[in-house]
Parts: structure tokens; C-alpha cells; sequence
């Protein structure tokens, strides 16, 4: 039940392939009995944020070295209503082991940012301590639903990520409750902020009645305003990564 990542372009395809390769089943530590929703969260009122622990990134390449703990407690003290923690060790310098530690530390939802492209991915993403995962459309293509369906077995949310109105389409069909809008070309790297206002539009005129999440590219609170009404959170990781004090940060946009 895996995708057919020949299909898939750019540096999106090459992170997915490895992916692929190093899925291994193995035995799973213990999952906790119970985990924060993270759709709940992301309905508190105001416009929420998911904010990101990330060391490195395929567009922007090393950002910081950091104690990913640390970061979690202070977006956590910051206002933050989720965290976002990469699992992806290649690109992004992350790994299973940090979500574990910031599940340990903080009571916040979290979500295990990855390329999931293996359902066992999946149940790893359970016994870390995740409240939810990244489905990728532009990955799963057909499979949306049911990686979405499995998702739903094991207990997890899913975060159904799109980035055109194609991906918008299969998402909608595959009954996607928390859906994102990447304003990031994932074949390319370049983002364009108009996208998740548009797409989000089309989303609710097609009656998707569930949680909208903008994703990519914000780094003032000037820029998230015309997700306010539209959008019930949005995604935040390099610029408060960049950021000397992550809380500080955080609160400047979320005050």
C-alpha cells in the first residue's frame, strides 16, 4: 500500500524515495493511552498556530542548532496550540527521538511532520507520542483516503496537505477533516502567500465545513491577515527558527 513516487518530481520525490527505502518495521515502543486532539486545539478561538521544530530544510538548508525540548517549552510558553516536530533526519536534521522528548515535555498536540509514504510510518507516529500526521497529496495521490483511513484506525488526526486545486479535489473526496494549504511549490521551493487564501476560499465554496491550516512563508503578523475568517491556524517554522528567542517570537505574532 505505498504510492507510486516515480511519479512525484523535485526534491519532494527525492526525499519521499528515501523515505521509502529506510522503512523497516520494527517493535514499537509502548503509545501512550491518550494524546491531546489536535483539531481541538486548532478551534480555540482566534487563529491558531502550529509551530515548528526544525534544524535544516531543503530550501533554506541549515537553520539553527537546537535542543528541541527547549524549543517546545517556549513555544508552549509562547502561546503556540500545537507543535510541529520533523521526523525527517536527511533534509530537515530531524528525528522520531525528538517528537518522543517533546511529548515527554510538553502537553501541547503534535504533530510528526514527515513524508509519509509506508502505513508503518504511521504507527511509528502513534508510539512517538504524535497527535497527528502529514499526508501529502502531491505523495499519496490516489492512496489519500486510505492512509487517511488508517490514520483514523490507529487513533491519529491527519493533516491533509495540498498545494494545487487538483490536490484540493482529492483531498475533498477523501474526507479530509484538517486540511492544509501549502503555499510552497513543492516541486520548485518557491512559495507564493496567495495560494492558501485562495485555495482556502475554494475549499469552503465547495462546502468543506472542516479546519482550515495555512502553511509556509509567514514571518510577520502583517502577512496573516488575510488568513483571519478564512483560516482556522496556520503553520509557522524558519522564521521563528531564525529567531533568537523563540517565545518572544512567537508572542509578536500570535499578541
Amino acid at each position: 500500500m505505498r504510492p507510486r513516487l516515480g511519479r512525484v518530481p523535485g526534491v519532494l520525490g527525492e526525499i519521499a524515495c528515501k523515505r521509502a527505502e529506510e522503512v523497516v518495521p520494527y517493535p514499537l515502543p509502548p503509545a501512550p493511552e491518550t494524546v491531546p486532539s489536535f483539531r481541538e486545539a486548532l478551534l480555540k478561538p482566534g487563529l491558531s498556530v502550529i509551530a515548528e521544530v526544525k534544524k535544516s530544510s531543503p530550501s533554506e538548508g541549515a537553520i539553527r542548532a537546537l535542543d528541541p525540548v527547549a524549543a517546545a517549552r517556549a513555544y508552549q510558553r509562547g502561546g503556540a496550540r500545537a507543535v510541529s516536530v520533523l521526523t525527517e533526519p536527511h533534509y530537515f536534521g530531524g528525528g522520531l527521538e525528538d517528537l518522543l522528548k517533546v511529548r515527554q515535555a510538553v502537553d501541547l498536540p503534535l504533530l510528526r511532520k514527515d513524508f509519509v509514504v509506508d502505513p508503518f510510518m504511521l504507527e511509528e507516529a502513534r508510539a512517538y507520542g504524535a497527535s497527528a500526521v502529514l499526508l501529502i497529496v502531491a505523495l499519496l495521490g490516489e492512496l489519500t483516503g486510505v492512509y487517511l483511513e488508517e490514520a483514523r484506525r490507529l487513533g491519529l488526526e491527519a493533516l491533509v496537505e495540498v498545494h494545487t486545486e487538483r490536490e484540493l479535489e482529492v483531498a475533498l473526496e477523501a474526507g479530509a477533516e484538517i486540511l492544509g494549504i501549502n503555499n510552497r511549490d513543492l516541486a520548485t521551493l518557491r512559495i507564493d502567500l496567495a495560494t492558501a487564501p485562495r485555495l482556502g476560499r475554494l475549499a469552503r465554496a465547495r462546502g468543506f465545513q472542516g479546519v482550515l491550516v495555512a502553511e509556509s512563508g509567514y514571518s510577520s503578523r502583517e502577512e496573516l491577515k488575510p488568513l483571519e475568517g478564512l483560516f482556522d491556524a496556520v503553520l509557522i517554522g524558519t522564521s521563528l527558527m531564525r529567531s533568537p528567542d523563540l517565545e518572544e517570537a512567537l508572542r509578536a505574532l500570535v499578541g
